[in-house]
């Protein structure tokens, strides 16, 4: 039975097992029954499981005649939120979809008792929505001899149609400017005795509102958190805020906080306040590779037909993946961007999909694997 053959024949397992890994949503590094679910299915199907100490990420591995590696990653981790009016962690950017279809991939494979040249790895990383997991796995190892890297992620209807699918995912860079100001506190009846963070943060706000980059492609960055002051009759000695940053370039990005600490550092020489700041919650943009962008238009055109070859799928979302290639440039990636039907939004508490793209999604998976094993990937490709 070949790869595609048996995805067929395992429908129903497909849709069970998706609607398993959903009930056992799990938050950002505790996804301990999750990954103990997916690592029994691969080690009873035969592959080779490595976990990690200290999170739930692990790999599963099915040798080839060549140490090089070819892989697929899936995210496992699940948000929190409210859904019917209690808060609990909640499927809704497809986690569970992806880690079923790279699942059934590697089943498929497995199942087939097909060895093919390079060694393939999956990738089952934790802490994606941290913008966190990514950078773990590369840490640890995971990458380790991989030449080629493929991921899949559903996508909104007003994006990518059901039954089509993308070729890579543009992915912007998010980042969050977080910082306190701090002051001198005062009776409100005697200001001058005082500093006022709040009138500081004024400051900063229009400091960073006149920021303007150019020739970098879209980019944004406002204030979206700002806290201070408890009593209407007193200067507070501290305030805090945040700044979201958006760019669709790594190098506006850079801009942006460079840009960003400039005003901080204006705003205190102006006003005489210390402010305290850092970079958090950082993903970077997509790197592109037209070698792997190529490979997935060909899996995703013998999958679904010539016609159902999406454009690249531009969205100002965030994705930790990326980390993978900004990391490893010579790393040859790309994430398909998988129509599915998906409404209303990612991350939406009631976000819902076609799942019959699970099963085309799990087929240009398993396609992509084949058409990568019959490419010599170099290290510097």
């Amino acid at each position: 039975m070949d790869l595609f053959q048996y995805i067929d024949k395992k429908q129903d397992t497909i849709l069970k097992t998706y609607h398993e890994l959903h009930g056992l949503a799990e938050p950002s590094w505790e996804e301990e029954k999750t990954s103990r679910y997916l690592q029994e299915k691969l080690q009873d199907a035969g592959l080779e499981v490595k976990t990690y100490t200290g999170h739930h990420g692990f790999t599963a591995e099915w040798k080839g005649e060549l140490s090089e590696v070819i892989a697929l990653r899936a995210d496992m981790d699940a948000l929190v939120q409210e859904v019917g009016g209690v808060v609990r962690p909640n499927h809704s950017c497809g986690h569970d979809a992806h880690s079923t279809m790279v699942l059934m991939a590697a089943l498929a494979l497995a199942k087939s008792m097909r060895r093919l040249r390079h060694t393939v790895r999956f990738i089952f990383q934790p802490a994606e929505e941290k913008a966190e997991g990514a950078l773990k796995m590369l840490e640890d190892g995971a990458l380790e001899n991989v030449r080629f890297l493929a991921g899949i992620h559903l996508r909104p209807k007003s994006e990518v149609s059901f039954g089509k699918a993308a070729p890579v995912i543009l992915h912007g860079s998010t980042a969050s400017l977080k910082g306190t100001i701090k002051g001198v506190p005062a009776h409100a009846a005697r200001p001058e005795e005082g500093n006022n963070p709040l009138e500081a943060a004024a400051l900063l706000i229009q400091e960073v509102k006149n920021i303007s980059i150019v020739d970098k492609g879209r980019y944004s960055i406002k204030i979206t958190e700002l806290h201070g002051g408890e009593a209407s009759n007193s200067i507070p000695a501290s305030a805090r805020f945040t700044f979201d940053m958006r760019s669709e370039k790594n190098e506006a990005m850079e801009s942006l906080i460079e840009r960003a600490n400039e005003a901080i550092r204006k705003t205190e020489v102006a006003t005489g306040v210390t402010i305290e700041s850092g970079i958090s919650e950082y993903s970077p943009a997509a790197v592109q590779n037209q070698a792997a962008i190529q490979l997935a238009q060909t899996a995703i055109a013998e999958i679904l037909g010539r016609n159902n070859v999406s454009e690249a799928c531009v969205t100002p979302g965030a994705e930790d993946f990326h980390f993978y290639t900004v990391k490893k440039p010579h790393l040859a990636a790309t994430m398909v961007g998988l129509g599915c039907g998906l409404a209303p939004g990612l991350h939406h508490p009631d976000m819902s999909f076609n799942e019959g793209a699970l099963v085309y999604g799990a087929k240009i998976l398993a396609k992509m694997l084949l058409l990568a094993d019959k490419k010599k990937w170099s290290e510097g490709e």
